[in-house]
């Protein structure tokens, strides 16, 4: 059957041929001919670790927001995180060397291109932890952040802390504390004769001593000094030139006085200002006011714990970020009668030098210098990075509650009584103790001041700050400044917190 002629019902290209119809045909010809190129991935900038018993961080700091999944393996325990729109780089492949055998938590990690735009992490854990995995946006010099936390299952707690280090007694432990561990065994002292001689024979070297208390106790042979009493070690064997603390605060604290009255013990929490992501101020010849408030408070810790009936904490005694919250909380699981933090921060003017002494203020800050100095501070949880979403409440509400009248008045006695001192061996800033709004400020049970040691902008008090002696004159006057607060105001008997 013959087929119909073909007719053409439309025209090619209907109307008339405009500009803007050649214009399209031309761009769907480029389409067909250039495919659409993929958008360019993100770049890794910079990798850091920070390991400590707290918690290990893990920052990876990039150009852009980063799409990221992880999930455990356990047997043995791993973490395994993939990073989307990510291509492998040297950057990155670094974070591999920055794993130091001494991490509490992280074995090594294993870096590798899963697939194409996805990068996988794989951290070989050294026991089961809680990871926080989450994003910061870029604040101070940080661009983005993706940061790894890693936390342990069982979170460390600082008066269990304090008794494995030798410096808080079980006896002494607040009732209604986490379940606290059993003092680590002792190494295993050599084979000895089987004829152990009698608590009255005398010690000769160079056989060496029996243990004369229950298997838990010290090996003479150990460099430190032996917490038991009944064994004392004479000055002549102890390792010269370095210091070693005596111990009579825990033993006056559990056997009492020779009137068979029992001293309390006072409990100190210093607080080294910043840490890890947050280095805070940095001074011209780029000293970090992280590492120079760290090195004066493990001065002080020192100097106190050689007074009676003293005991130290330290809200951290590594170079890692400590949360705002979780520093005033520290302070209160340990009972602590007070609660002092470290500074030596920046102004906007290189000119601007000299000590300084603040408590809290519910009114606002004496001066416009406080307050720009407290709202800097104040930052440090969003430069040190928190994790908002899994931050614990009942430790953020600790910065919501009012402090007490009460409290306020004990913190401007340790203010002045610190200040006085400090005045002795430093210009001040200002001649009286200082007043704002600082967070870390805010236990409403603990008198609670902040120093600022000096002003590390200025060139030459960043210089003094770096110099040991001025650390060493600095953590003896605010000893002496504490002493003379408690000699004018005992602390009174301290029910046990349930």
């Amino acid at each position: 059957m013959p087929q119909p002629p073909y007719i053409r019902t439309k025209p090619l290209i209907p109307g008339p041929v405009t500009r803007r119809t050649i214009l399209k045909a031309g761009g769907t010809l480029l389409l067909s001919v250039f495919p659409i190129l993929p958008a360019a991935a993100a770049q890794i900038l910079a990798v850091r670790v920070w390991p400590a018993a707290d918690y290990t961080r893990v920052t990876l700091e990039n150009d852009s927001d980063l799409k990221v999944t992880h999930f455990t393996v356990p047997d043995p325990q791993r973490l395994v995180v993939d990073i989307e729109g990510l291509e492998l780089n040297p950057t990155l492949k670094s974070l591999v060397a920055k794993i130091q055998s001494g991490d509490p938590y992280i074995k090594q990690v294993r870096v590798g291109q899963n697939r194409p735009n996805v990068v996988r992490l794989v951290f070989d854990l050294k026991e089961e932890i809680k990871p926080q995995v989450f994003t910061l946006e870029p604040v101070g010099t940080y661009k983005h952040r993706l940061i790894f936390d890693l936390y342990p299952v069982k979170a460390v707690d600082p008066i269990a802390a304090m008794i494995e280090k030798g410096e808080w007694s079980r006896a002494d432990a607040p009732v209604g504390s986490p379940e606290l561990p059993a003092p680590a065994p002792k190494p295993p002292v050599a084979a000895t004769p089987t004829t152990t001689p009698p608590a009255s024979a005398p010690v000769t070297a160079p056989v060496p001593a029996p243990v004369l208390v229950p298997p838990a106790g010290p090996v003479l042979a150990q460099p430190t000094v032996p917490v038991a009493p009944a064994l004392p070690v004479p000055k002549t064997d102890l390792p010269e030139p370095a210091p070693v603390r005596p111990d009579p605060p825990r033993v006056a604290a559990q056997k009492g006085d020779k009137g068979g009255k029992v001293v309390r013990m006072m409990t100190i929490a210093l607080d080294p200002g910043h840490g890890g992501e947050d280095p805070g101020a940095i001074g011209s010849a780029g000293t970090r006011e992280k590492d120079i408030v760290l090195a004066i408070a493990k001065r002080l810790k020192f100097k106190l714990e050689e007074q009676p009936n003293m005991r130290v904490m330290l809200t951290r005694d590594g170079d890692y970020f400590v949360p705002l919250g979780v520093r005033v909380e520290k302070a209160r699981k340990v009972q602590a009668d007070l609660f002092v933090s470290i500074h030596a921060d920046a102004f906007m003017l290189p000119t601007a030098r000299g000590s300084s002494v603040f408590v809290l203020s519910e009114k606002g800050a004496t001066s416009t210098a406080a307050r720009w100095l407290a709202n800097k501070e104040n930052l440090a949880d969003a430069i040190g990075g928190v994790n908002i979403q899994s931050h614990d409440k009942q430790i953020a509400s600790v910065l919501l509650d009012l402090s007490t009248t009460a409290q306020i008045n004990d913190s401007m006695k340790l203010g002045k009584a610190v200040l006085g001192e400090i005045s002795g061996i430093a210009r001040l800033h200002k001649g009286s103790v200082e007043q704002a709004g600082f967070a870390v400020l805010k236990a409403p049970d603990i008198p609670s001041i902040l120093i600022e040691t000096a002003f590390i902008s200025n060139p030459e008090e960043e210089a003094k700050l770096r110099d040991n002696g001025y650390q060493d004159q600095i953590a003896a006057a605010i000893t002496k400044g504490i002493k003379r607060y408690f000699a004018a105001n005992p602390p009174l008997a301290k029910g046990r917190q349930t």
